[in-house]
């Protein structure tokens, strides 16, 4: 970390950040449930080819998280989410750490306080934002099923503000020791 320190023109606040994407459409995670006996569970599923797509970013050295619903993946909504970001912590240096996704690797304008940083080919359990992602999953949309996509795109905003508003949950599945370390060191 103290080498990307050197690559900011202006000296400010350091934040490291972990990025990635989650697709999110109309087709039901259906998982196992208990109900006393003799009733059984019965729950929806369908499958469409409906999709949203939530963009997202992870700070774990305090849990802070921001999170964009946008339609595609590709370089253009990825830039729209790395200058919101940066709109966002306007006093601080930004770190942004991501995987080796094809529009990642589109020719960004990058804003005066972002630099991007690659993870290893073939390593998402590097990156825990993956967790977040699980978090959301597990928590928010198991066992849904969804009347249109608009409906799925409110419950995923729901979703992520909520995980926005809950710094200490967000650090403490993201706050590596290995991730900790890289910072105050």
């Amino acid at each position: 970390m103290a080498e990307e320190r050197t690559r900011f023109a202006v000296a400010r606040p350091l934040r490291l950040m972990f990025q990635d994407e989650a697709r999110f459409g109309r087709i039901s995670d259906v998982r196992h449930c208990w109900q006393k006996k003799p009733h059984r569970p019965v729950v929806k599923a369908m499958v469409t080819q409906q999709y949203v797509y939530a963009y997202g970013a992870i700070s774990p050295a305090d849990g802070r998280f921001d999170s964009l619903i946008l339609p595609q993946v590709n370089g253009k909504c990825m830039q729209l989410f790395l200058d919101e970001v940066a709109r966002r912590y306007p006093d601080e240096n930004i770190v942004m750490v991501l995987d080796g996704a094809g529009w990642h690797k589109s020719p960004f304008q990058l804003a005066d306080n972002l630099r991007l940083i690659f993870l290893p080919p073939y390593a998402p359990e590097l990156n825990p934002q993956e967790h977040v992602w699980d978090e959301l999953r597990e928590k928010y949309f198991h066992n849904r099923a969804f009347d249109s996509l608009e409906a799925l795109e409110a419950h995923l905003e729901q979703g992520l503000a909520q995980l926005e508003n809950q710094p200490g949950k967000m650090q403490s599945l993201t706050g590596w020791e290995w991730i900790i370390n890289s910072i105050y060191k």
